[in-house]
């Protein structure tokens, strides 16, 4: 499985563990709520849910919206395919959130896995907040001794450039720096009971994705059979 293919099966998880949805609301959730999957298409998401079908962790369920009754025999279209998480899809989704290796320190990953805080254990949240500080400020080490190497080299717009760059990584560690200190605070973003998930709409919350090289802030209409 490639980084790309298992933070897409780990974002669906996670969304179907708080509702059941079906391909379209799940394609337009992945890119308006988690703005890593911007890009990608229904080419890249069925297969994705048959592979999670496949292993138990998903079931397909007809379209039982009054919607999805007229769809066929108006249009001569299948109903909707809603899926929905199994009881194992969930134990595997919690067990990806319990995980603190190197990946979820990665932009994209991390990105995903912080939509997620809000399911997610403070201890767990720490480790990968940590984690991703220590591997920005590893990042910010090398472009500094890069900039100092090659400064006399460079003409304005690309030193410009560099400088903005690095500018960036030192916005977001300042940001993990306040985030870092308000879990240890004992304080989150989900509301005062951490055992239980919640959806906070402020900057910078699950759902308002940081990028690298950005400050934590990210529909088509697609086809609606399966």
């Amino acid at each position: 499985m490639s980084r790309r293919s298992g933070i897409l099966e780990f974002a669906v998880l996670g969304l179907l563990r708080e509702s059941p949805m079906h391909g379209y609301e799940l394609r337009k959730r992945l890119n308006t709520s988690l703005g890593v999957f911007h890009a990608f298409s229904y080419g890249t998401l069925y297969p994705c849910l048959k592979t999670l079908v496949a292993n138990g962790w998903l079931i397909e369920e007809p379209g039982h919206t009054s919607e999805d009754a007229l769809a066929a025999p108006l249009a001569g279209r299948r109903a909707k395919i809603v899926y929905r998480l199994t009881a194992e899809g969930k134990e595997h989704f919690e067990e990806l959130l319990s995980q603190t290796g190197p990946d979820a320190y990665e932009d994209e990953h991390f990105a995903a896995r912080f939509a997620f805080f809000g399911q997610t254990s403070r201890d767990v949240r720490m480790r990968v907040l940590e984690g991703r500080r220590s591997r920005l400020e590893e990042r910010l080490e090398k472009m500094s001794a890069s900039l100092a190497r090659t400064r006399d080299r460079l003409d304005d717009y690309t030193l410009e450039l560099q400088r903005h760059g690095m500018e960036s990584v030192e916005r977001e560690v300042r940001w993990l720096n306040e985030l870092i200190e308000s879990e240890r605070a004992g304080r989150d973003l989900k509301g005062p009971d951490h055992g239980e998930p919640a959806r906070d709409t402020t900057e910078g919350a699950p759902g308002v994705l940081p990028r690298t090289g950005d400050t934590p802030g990210p529909d088509t209409p697609g086809d609606t059979t399966t």
